[in-house]
């Protein structure tokens, strides 16, 4: 524990923003760093708590007070090592992950919790400019070839793992560049693409490689991956949108979120851009969908100069502070304010979407909307709604983004012809602790096996997915499991 009394003498306090006026300029990241007083002090408010369940809290398992610890010493070298133990990426998930760690954070039910996803950011980046961080050299190798299919989050941290067990691994984006969401699904003033082209050209140091413009099922037949490789991962992620099947929606001006976050992220990227351009300048612009992707498509838009944004959600406003339903330790869906939504947004709760409405060249010129109102079931959540009498308006629109999810992983192409077994809900079947599909040698991790989540479950289940293969490969594995690297990081 660094400093045994830190809680009481310190509160919250996350880095300075570069004012919105002057971000809205440009597409990089704005978040500044911490001073070394700033680290210092934030680190020594961690409690070193005899059941850190910040540790449960996070997906990775990650080893939160005894990193916090050696930040608190300025022992970067052995914070690098301790967070590294769990987590391939924590530039990644320092910068984008919603931090349901902090959410498990002990200190977090009467103060503001410990702020774990900056101290994360800044102990990677300070490795890396400290030079901690070098290719591995992997000494043994199996022999043994794996493919992974997707370079997302999921993909990257099976093919990490998979390299460190020895196997020669190679890894399928279909994509014209490798990163998948983290390349082309973020918006790049909160993940620059730099920092995910650092991590791909340590991971070729290491010796992965990696093939783009490769739709395994289309330009790459399934089959001659079986025959080649000891081992598939499918990590392709949940790519199918939840759509809007409400009159009009056809018209020119209604397009899925991802489409439209894709163009800009590769216009930022100086690559080539297919299709129509979407574009939100001068236009006023609705987004429908109040996660993260609808909050990217917010920032984004005021970024193009959108005359006017505005965001709807189907759910009522939630409470600012957690409520009986949403007790500590679990995550809570309360009330969150992102920086794109502090750049200009009007945001709407409740709201239905019935129609979007046409000019007479086809192209959108408004949305008929209604309120409404929710009850609730016996748990106190939403449960069911009631359009509200009277309440039904048009809303000016000449661009609307749908942001609503992700439904499924894509069907035609590889996972169709590959004759896997899907579950109910659409996504590849493997269980959690196997990872392994109703087709030999073929396992699969992240979004495509347990449907849409986050980038640090992503990692996680790439990790954990490795393990597997690595087993089924040889027998038994080395990689550590997720309790495992947490046991051992306690005791460093």
């Amino acid at each position: 524990m660094g400093k045994p009394t830190g809680f009481l003498e310190y509160t919250r306090q996350l880095p300075n923003k570069e004012k919105a006026e002057t971000r809205l300029q440009h597409y990089r990241e704005f978040v500044q760093p911490y001073n070394e007083q700033q680290l210092n002090t934030q680190a020594a408010r961690c409690m070193n708590c005899g059941v850190p369940f910040c540790h449960s809290g996070c997906p990775l398992g990650n080893v939160i007070p005894e990193f916090n610890d050696a930040v608190y010493r300025s022992d970067w070298q052995e914070a690098y090592e301790i967070l590294s133990s769990t987590n391939n990426f924590p530039e990644f998930t320092g910068r984008i992950c919603p931090a349901p760690c902090e959410s498990a954070c002990v200190l977090g039910i009467n103060q503001p919790p410990v702020a774990i996803e900056e101290i994360e950011k800044h102990i990677i980046e300070i490795a890396f400019d400290k030079g901690f961080i070098q290719p591995r050299k992997i000494f043994v190798r199996t022999g043994k070839k794996v493919a992974v299919i997707g370079s997302g989050p999921a993909g990257l941290a099976a093919a990490a793992q998979l390299n460190i067990a020895g196997h020669n691994v190679t890894v399928y984006e279909r994509d014209d560049m490798p990163g998948g969401l983290l390349r082309y699904g973020i918006p790049d003033f909160k993940l620059e693409k730099s920092v995910v082209e650092r991590r791909i050209q340590l991971m070729e140091a290491e010796g992965i490689v990696f093939r783009c413009n490769a739709n395994v099922g289309e330009n790459i037949p399934v089959n001659d991956l079986l025959r080649e490789y000891h081992a598939v991962v499918l990590a392709g992620g949940a790519t199918i949108p939840r759509n809007l099947e409400i009159p009009g929606r056809d018209l020119e001006g209604v397009y899925f979120a991802m489409d439209f976050l894709k163009q800009q992220n590769k216009r930022v990227s100086n690559r080539p851009v297919t299709g129509a351009d979407i574009l939100a300048t001068g236009k006023k612009v609705v987004v429908i969908g109040g996660g993260d992707t609808g909050s990217d498509c917010v920032g984004t838009s005021n970024r193009q100069g959108a005359v006017s944004v505005t965001q709807f959600e189907l759910l009522p406003t939630p409470p600012k502070e957690r409520t009986h339903n949403m007790p500590w330790p679990t995550f809570p869906m309360v009330m969150k304010t992102s920086t794109s939504h502090e750049e200009g947004c009007e945001r709407h709760w409740a709201i239905l979407t019935k129609a979007f409405l046409g000019d007479e060249n086809g192209r959108l010129r408004a949305l008929r909307v209604v309120d409404i109102e929710w009850k609730s079931g016996a748990d106190g959540r939403p449960a069911r709604f009631e359009e509200v009498a009277g309440s039904e308006r048009e809303i000016p629109c000449d661009l609307t983004l749908l942001a609503m999810g992700f439904v499924h992983p894509q069907h035609q192409g590889l996972l169709n012809e590959l004759d896997v077994e899907l579950d109910e809900r659409g996504n590849v079947k493997a269980t959690e602790k196997a990872y392994k599909t109703n087709i030999a040698k073929v396992f699969a991790a992240g979004d495509m096996r347990r449907g849409q989540s986050l980038v640090v479950w992503a990692i996680s289940e790439g990790r954990e997915c490795a393990r597997k293969v690595d087993e089924y490969l040889m027998g038994y594995s080395l990689l550590e499991t997720k309790d495992e690297a947490l046991i051992a990081g306690s005791f460093a």
